[in-house]
């Protein structure tokens, strides 16, 4: 064989697609646009990965498929169920970085809470997950794998067969997690759409939600191109206050954010945006923090989330005690704004609001173990997912 040159062609991970790019795809494949639905639904609504499974796709696509495309999330490195029952999956992707995704179950939903950068560069100070710094955005197949993955999974914990919508687990998705949405813009959007597809997951758009610091133009740039429910993660009453919490309120401040939410109320499938507000004893907590508060919003319909600030060592910072935050609250409801007091979930786990990648300290160990799993990969090649099988 000398003077021949093998081409490799890499696989097109078909998670990376959304409804349109879908359509085009199977279109360069010389497919009809129906194919792609049918093929979204067996990734989506079914959970299939192999092009063979999929029986009701002519033999000649999917002989095409499995020598050009492939279905793949992320791999999961831990999974860890919490004593309130909140699930917790810590998911490598690649480089050393790693991201969590958590799923809240309640009694007439299941919630789902997706990273969508692996660190964030935000740098809230009340936020563990800024401390660690930006390493970079994920990829479509990476935002929307996490749902793809947890779906999956609960099912089987469940016992329940791979089937469509109407047997799903997650009713709730809220963009969350690690990193800012917004300045992970296309990527977070074409997975929204797939969210929002009924041949997909098929989501209402009020029970998806995208939290935001507040990046301006973004939120803008989202109601124009895919409106779902909008929470702000406010945290301060003032703008002196924020600039020391959420150093974006320097480049965006209350002023342009509050009009940026009005804006967005005319786009979006709900009538108020949810006002997220870390409660930090000595700090944000006061009636006249409240008081402020009021006069800061009273032109934006909205609803208000204290989230009692769950501690780690680097930010200084401490929780506010359940009697102040009670009459904190009795403050925004005395005035009509309805608030609510999020429960802590997860703690055992390290899953609640603001610990996503666990107590700086720890994250060495997390590196350092996928550095692990990376070089015993390299060592045993195809047989390493059976270690890891046996190991787990």
């Amino acid at each position: 064989m000398s003077g021949e040159r093998k081409v490799m062609t890499a696989l097109v991970n078909l998670l990376d697609f959304d409804p349109e790019q879908l359509i085009a795809y199977c279109g360069e494949l010389g497919e009809k646009p129906f194919r792609a639905k049918q093929l979204q639904r067996w990734i989506h609504q079914f959970g299939v990965s192999q092009f063979d499974q999929m029986t009701d796709l002519a033999k000649s696509l999917r002989e095409k498929l499995a020598t050009r495309a492939m279905i793949a999330a992320p791999n999961v490195i831990s999974d860890n169920t919490s004593s309130d029952g909140t699930r917790k999956w810590l998911i490598d992707v690649g480089q050393g970085n790693a991201v969590e995704t958590v799923f809240i179950p309640e009694e007439n939903r299941g919630t789902l809470c997706i990273s969508t950068q692996a660190g964030c560069a935000v740098n809230c100070r009340f936020c563990s997950t800024g401390k660690q710094g930006f390493n970079r955005n994920l990829s479509v197949s990476e935002i929307i794998g996490q749902l793809w993955m947890a779906e999956f999974e609960l099912r089987k914990t469940k016992g329940i067969a791979t089937g469509p919508k109407g047997e799903r687990q997650i009713t709730n998705v809220v963009m969350m997690g690690m990193g800012e949405p917004l300045l992970n813009f296309d990527p977070t959007v074409a997975a929204l759409r797939l969210m929002l597809d009924d041949n997909a997951y098929g989501l209402s758009r009020r029970r998806v939600t995208v939290s935001t610091s507040g990046v301006v133009p973004m939120m803008d740039k989202l109601s124009q191109e895919c409106p779902v429910a909008l929470a702000v993660s406010l945290h301060a009453s003032n703008d002196a206050l924020r600039d020391g919490l959420i150093p974006l309120n320097k480049k965006y401040p209350l002023s342009e954010l509050m009009a940026a939410c009005r804006r967005y109320l005319e786009f979006a499938p709900r009538d108020f945006i949810t006002f997220e507000y870390c409660m930090l004893d000595g700090v944000n907590d006061s009636d006249e923090h409240a008081r402020e508060l009021i006069r800061l919003v009273r032109d934006v319909p909205c609803k208000f989330n204290l989230i009692p600030f769950n501690p780690f060592p680097e930010s200084g910072l401490k929780r506010s005690a359940n009697p102040r935050i009670k009459a904190f609250a009795q403050v925004l409801m005395d005035a009509g704004i309805v608030t609510t007091t999020r429960k802590t979930r997860g703690d055992d786990i390290d899953a609640a609001c603001g610990q996503l990648a666990g107590e700086v300290k720890d994250r060495t160990r997390v590196q350092e173990r996928m550095q692990k799993m990376a070089e015993y990969q390299k060592k045993f090649g195809e047989n390493f997912g059976k270690i890891v099988e046996i190991t787990q």
